[in-house]
């Protein structure tokens, strides 16, 4: 689909079954559509379903820069009407998946009628950057994030001689593309896929996003003065149940914080539950696919019953 000069791949499957939502998947960073494969058709069985590569990634355009938030949610957006896949949707992000589809939300939140949050980063978060444990927020330079952009320049439509120069490094640092677990996970003919996307090097400017500390800020200050921000829309928080940090006493902080944290997104909305997928890691929709599954279809089922109470 054409959003304004550069197009967004989409990937929908399945029917609208007695007005069912159609449910919008959101990968994580450095992911693609196609990691859905094991989920994607088990939900196109009881209603449309949509996985899609942001711009950069896999079939999909570069788009203009800086690739933030708002922008991402933007181009979903765009591209979901351009293709008539009209609302309501229940939206699915899993890792930093889970940021874009609450910006999504933020943005349109009338058209959103339920939400499954699957492992998701949670705005006040630290991660590992540049060999030591930062809260991402408090990165924040106080800088304004840039509008929406909606037509992309010339420039914007190929790598620049710095991304490039950038990506060569980077390529040369980490090896040829290789399928480690959980992808492994993943059908033969997928996997193989999979390096086709690893091995374009647009795809490794596709996820970066120079703002993320002034949008973690942003987020986590809204969540300060507006409390359920979903209001009273079905929303399933769904967490790993494996410790994935190292057995050190940063590594049992960090894992004690995240907790606290998949349990702080259940106050997202009025109408929340949560669900731990005990032996999946982050990527549970590779490691427990039912549970993501039958997680979308209680909160497409309790969306429909919503709809008909009112």
């Amino acid at each position: 689909m054409d959003v304004g000069g550069w197009r967004i791949h989409l990937n929908c499957t399945g029917d609208n079954k007695r007005n069912s939502p159609t449910v919008v998947l959101e990968s994580g960073s450095g992911d693609f559509s196609f990691d859905w494969s094991l989920v994607q058709p088990g939900v196109s069985r009881f209603t449309r379903v949509c996985s899609y590569d942001r711009a950069g990634n896999a079939w999909s355009d570069l788009g203009p820069r800086p690739r933030t938030m708002k922008q991402v949610a933007h181009e979903l957006h765009t591209a979901l009407i351009k293709a008539g896949i009209k609302a309501p949707y229940v939206l699915v992000g899993q890792s930093v998946g889970g940021l874009l589809v609450r910006t999504f939300a933020s943005q349109h939140l009338k058209e959103v009628a339920g939400m499954i949050l699957v492992d998701s980063t949670h705005e006040d978060t630290q991660l590992f950057i540049n060999g030591k444990v930062q809260r991402m927020r408090e990165l924040s330079q106080g800088r304004t994030i840039p509008a929406i952009q909606t037509a992309v320049s010339t420039a914007d439509k190929t790598l620049s001689a710095d991304e490039k120069r950038q990506t060569d490094e980077l390529l040369k640092q980490i090896g040829p593309p290789k399928i480690e677990p959980p992808f492994d996970r993943l059908p033969p003919d997928i996997q193989q896929t999979r390096l086709w996307a690893l091995a374009q090097p647009k795809h490794y400017v596709a996820d970066n996003d120079p703002y993320w500390p002034e949008e973690f800020a942003e987020i986590y200050a809204a969540r300060k003065t507006h409390q359920y921000p979903l209001g009273d829309i079905p929303l399933i928080v769904l967490t790993r149940g494996k410790r994935e940090y190292p057995d050190t006493e940063t590594g049992k902080q960090l894992n004690e914080e995240r907790k606290r944290m998949q349990s702080d997104l259940l106050q997202l909305s009025r109408n929340s539950k949560p669900v731990i997928a005990e032996t999946s890691g982050h990527h549970v929709q590779l490691d427990a696919p039912e549970l993501v599954i039958d997680s979308i279809r209680r909160v497409v089922d309790a969306a429909v019953q919503r709809t008909r109470q009112r």
